[in-house]
C-alpha cells in the first residue's frame, strides 16, 4: 500500500523538509537524499517519525539568523571545542548569521567576528526572527536644520519640541509617512520627509576590536584626568571660582574626584533658561550645550550633538551610574548627581533643574568621562 503524506518543501541549509500528511515513498526518499538520515525506513515510518527525523535534520543542517541569549557574553572560538581559541565575543542579544553546525555548535558571522559558538547560548529559526525584532533598535537620523516633532502624526499638529540636524531618535512607532519619536517634551511625530530611518543591531566584538576599544578609554580616561588637573590648578589661582566650584554634591553615590566636581558644578545652575542651541550656563543651553558646557568648565571637550555624547569616554551599567556621568536618552542628555537624580537643560518650560528618578525614561547610555 503506498504510503502517503503531504509534501512541504522548507529550504533549510539546502535540504527539503517533509511536512507529514500525504508524501508518498519517492518524496521521502527524496529527503533522504536530501540528508535526513537514512535510518528512516520509508515503507513504515509514521508521520510522529517523519517530524522526529526533520526536526533534527533542520537543527543539525540549520543556516541563518542567529541571535545570542546570554546572561552578559559567549565567547566566539576558532574552533567547535572549548579549548578553541576565543577570537571575539557575542553579546546578549547580539545577532549573527549561521554558516554550518557542527556537534552542538554554530559557526557564524557576527559583525567582524568569524568562529563558533556553543549552540545552548544562541536562538535560531523561527524563535531568531521573532526575537530580532525586539532586539533591533529603529533609529531615526534628522536630516533637516531643525526638525519639528509634532503632536499628532500630521503637519498641522501643534509642536511638541525641536531637535537639531544629525541627532539620532529612538523610533517607537510608524504609519505612513509619519515616525513617532521618543524626546525630553515627550513622545511625538516627525515626518518621513526629514529623517533617515535605519534598525541597529548589536554584534560581536572581535578581540582586536575589544583590545583597540579599551586602550582608546584608557587614553580618552588619562587624558580627561590631566585636562581636569590643569582646570583645577587654574582654578585655585581663584578664590571666587574655587569657592563656587565647592558647591554641595545632591544625592549619594561614589564616585571620581573630577566627577564629583563636574556634578557639584553643574548644581548650581538649576533654575536657570532652557534655550535651544544654547550654550550659556547663565543665559540659556539646551541638554548637550548644556553639559558641552559644564565639562568645558574642566578643560574637557565634548561635541555639541545628544546623540553624539553617547560615544564620548566609556560606557557603564546604569546601575554603576557615579557622579559626574553622563547619562543619555533618546534626542536628550543629562548629567548623574547621585542619589538616582539627574541634572539637565529639560526644556524651554521647565529650564536647567534637577529630575528622579534617572529611568523616568528609557535610557540609551551612561558615558563616563573620568
Amino acid at each position: 500500500m503506498a504510503f502517503k503524506k503531504s509534501l512541504l518543501l522548507l529550504a533549510v541549509a539546502g535540504v527539503f523538509l517533509i511536512h507529514p500528511m500525504t508524501a508518498d515513498a519517492s518524496s521521502i526518499s527524496l529527503a533522504l537524499a536530501g540528508g535526513i538520515s537514512s535510518s528512516l525506513d520509508e515503507s513504515s515510518a509514521t508521520d510522529e517519525d517523519v517530524e522526529s527525523v526533520v526536526a533534527q535534520t533542520a537543527k543539525e543542517n540549520y543556516t541563518g539568523l542567529c541571535i545570542a541569549q546570554v546572561n552578559d557574553y559567549v565567547n566566539v572560538r576558532s574552533t567547535a571545542s572549548e579549548e578553541g581559541e576565543i577570537v571575539g565575543k557575542l553579546f546578549n542579544n547580539s545577532v549573527g548569521d549561521v554558516e554550518a553546525s557542527e556537534d552542538g555548535w554554530y559557526l557564524i558571522n557576527s559583525g567582524n567576528v568569524h568562529g563558533y559558538v556553543k549552540g545552548e547560548y544562541v536562538v535560531i529559526g523561527d524563535d531568531a526572527e521573532a526575537l530580532a525584532e525586539q532586539v533591533g533598535t529603529r533609529v531615526a537620523t534628522v536630516t533637516t536644520e531643525t526638525l519639528r516633532v509634532r503632536q499628532e502624526a500630521t503637519t498641522d499638529s501643534s509642536i511638541l519640541g525641536l531637535i537639531p540636524m544629525g541627532e539620532e531618535l529612538t523610533v517607537l512607532d510608524e504609519q505612513d509617512g509619519f515616525v513617532k519619536v521618543s524626546i525630553e517634551e515627550g513622545d511625538g511625530w516627525v515626518s518621513t520627509d526629514f529623517v533617515d530611518l535605519r534598525t541597529d543591531y548589536v554584534y560581536a566584538e572581535s578581540k582586536e576590536e575589544e583590545e583597540a576599544r579599551l586602550a582608546k578609554e584608557k587614553a580618552e580616561r588619562e587624558a580627561a584626568q590631566k585636562a581636569a588637573a590643569a582646570a583645577e590648578a587654574k582654578k585655585s589661582k581663584s578664590s571666587k571660582k574655587e569657592s563656587s566650584s565647592e558647591s554641595v554634591v545632591i544625592g549619594g553615590g561614589s564616585g571620581s574626584v573630577g566627577g564629583s566636581s563636574i556634578a557639584s558644578f553643574a548644581s548650581q545652575f538649576v533654575g536657570n533658561p532652557y534655550v535651544y542651541g544654547g550654550t550659556s550656563l547663565t543665559n540659556g543651553a539646551d541638554c548637550s550645550g548644556f553639559v558641552m558646557s559644564v565639562y568645558a568648565n574642566f578643560g574637557i571637550g565634548l561635541p555639541h550633538s545628544s546623540s553624539a555624547m553617547r560615544s564620548v569616554g566609556y560606557g557603564v551599567s546604569l546601575a554603576d551610574a557615579q557622579p559626574g556621568d553622563i547619562i543619555c536618552y533618546s534626542g536628550h542628555v543629562a548629567i548623574y548627581v547621585g542619589g538616582n537624580t539627574i541634572v539637565h537643560a529639560s526644556t524651554a518650560s521647565t529650564g536647567i533643574k534637577f529630575t528622579s528618578p534617572v529611568n523616568y525614561k528609557n535610557v540609551l547610555a551612561v558615558r563616563r568621562i573620568f
